[in-house]
């Protein structure tokens, strides 16, 4: 589910999410793939992920696409920045 054609967007996710949870000193590899909240994102932190992605790259995530599945992995939230107008 890697974004491939787009590989800066999802290292910028990436980067976004391992800030995220170097905040609460959790220091473990996160693979594209891998479940967010299994991860230790809480509900709130994946909150100010989507804000965070907002302010990354400079777009609006349409409250329809504010979904608990598309905020799963690094992957889908790159796949929802590619397909989302800025």
């Amino acid at each position: 589910m890697l974004d491939r054609t787009n590989p800066d967007v999802t290292e910028r996710v990436a980067l976004l999410v391992r800030r995220i949870l170097g905040k609460r000193a959790i220091v473990r590899p996160v693979g594209p793939d891998d479940d967010l909240r299994a991860c230790g994102l809480s509900s709130l932190e994946i909150v100010n992920l989507m804000l965070s992605v907002e302010t990354e790259f400079a777009m609006r995530i349409p409250e329809r696409d504010m979904t608990p599945a598309n905020f799963r992995s690094i992957a889908r939230i790159a796949a929802l920045v590619s397909a989302t107008p800025r």
